[in-house]
């Protein structure tokens, strides 16, 4: 017998959570705000707006499926199941949080405060939700493949992303490492010294990528969501002697790869800001960048 799909609300704690977790009442964190010239009113309206989506988004899960939820930093120990459909319920960024730890699994994305949220990836209100949880569980749902990146390490050590993985160095210190495609030819690598390397997707190009695509005044065209492409970008690149600034902006296709092998201590790689669960890798370990097999389902 086939399992019922179990619908996982993935939510954030907001800020009105945290600010009462610090100060230990609602009267202490309404001082400590109004002695800098701000208000708990509109912190306090946010909160009860995210409380009631996700009672609505509760309220709507088919009374025969299974149910569960996730706060934001409890998704790396979070076991999610072939059959789940996932309904993020906060900012677009939560659904990129969530998408590194996925494989394939449908997510809906519900907007708990239009307008302030831009709504790229939560495009949904909570009115919508039965609706969309039909969907994504009926075969052949509607819903968009957002490409990934990934990075692979010579341990096997896998990341996910789906804005955008950074490799480099944990603190402010200058990375080493040799930098090439990774080719069956063995295609020579170029050594450098920088504050590390960012490879996103077309997800990613309304942020951090694109930040760094406009820096550059680069000519590489921005990928779409939905484009099988990534761009990379090598940060603060620094020529020397024994270090080179050739390979510093790329684009990379189906079946290319960008090899980084470490000259350094320690340096870390993690995607989509989630520094907490990086790869550490260290002195002569090689990892391959290059779009995922693994697309983001995100149901429209």
């Amino acid at each position: 017998m086939s399992l019922a799909p179990r619908a996982v609300l993935v939510r954030r704690t907001t800020e009105y959570e945290e600010l009462l977790a610090r100060h230990g009442t609602h009267g202490q964190a309404a001082f400590f705000l109004s002695s800098r010239g701000r208000s708990i009113d509109e912190v306090a309206r946010r909160h009860r707006h995210t409380e009631q989506a996700l009672a609505d988004v509760a309220a709507a899960v088919p009374l025969q499926w299974r149910r569960s939820r996730v706060e934001r930093a409890d998704l790396d120990r979070f076991l999610f199941a072939p059959e789940d459909v996932v309904v993020v319920v906060g900012q677009d960024g939560l659904v990129a949080n969530a998408a590194k730890y996925l494989s394939g699994q449908p997510v809906v994305g519900i907007d708990t405060d239009p307008g302030r949220n831009p709504g790229v990836l939560v495009r949904h209100r909570p009115s919508d939700a039965a609706a969309l949880l039909r969907a994504a569980a009926s075969p052949g749902g509607a819903a968009d493949e957002l490409t990934m990146v990934e990075a692979v390490a010579d341990d096997t050590q896998r990341l996910l992303a789906l804005n955008e993985i950074y490799l480099g160095p944990s603190g402010h210190q200058t990375a080493r490492y040799r930098l090439g495609p990774d080719a069956p030819d063995d295609a020579p690598a170029e050594p450098q010294a920088s504050s590390g390397v960012l490879v996103g997707t077309g997800t990613g190009a309304t942020g951090w990528l694109r930040s760094l695509w406009q820096e550059r005044r680069s000519t590489l065209r921005l990928p779409a969501p939905t484009d099988r492409r990534l761009l990379w970008f090598v940060r603060e690149a620094w020529p020397s002697p024994v270090t080179g600034t050739s390979l510093v902006a790329g684009e990379l296709g189906r079946g290319q790869g960008l090899r980084l092998t470490v000259e350094s201590d320690r340096l870390v790689a993690f995607g989509d800001g989630m520094e907490a669960d990086a790869l550490e890798l260290t002195w002569g370990q090689t990892v391959r960048l290059g779009i995922s097999p693994t697309s983001l389902r995100l149901t429209v």
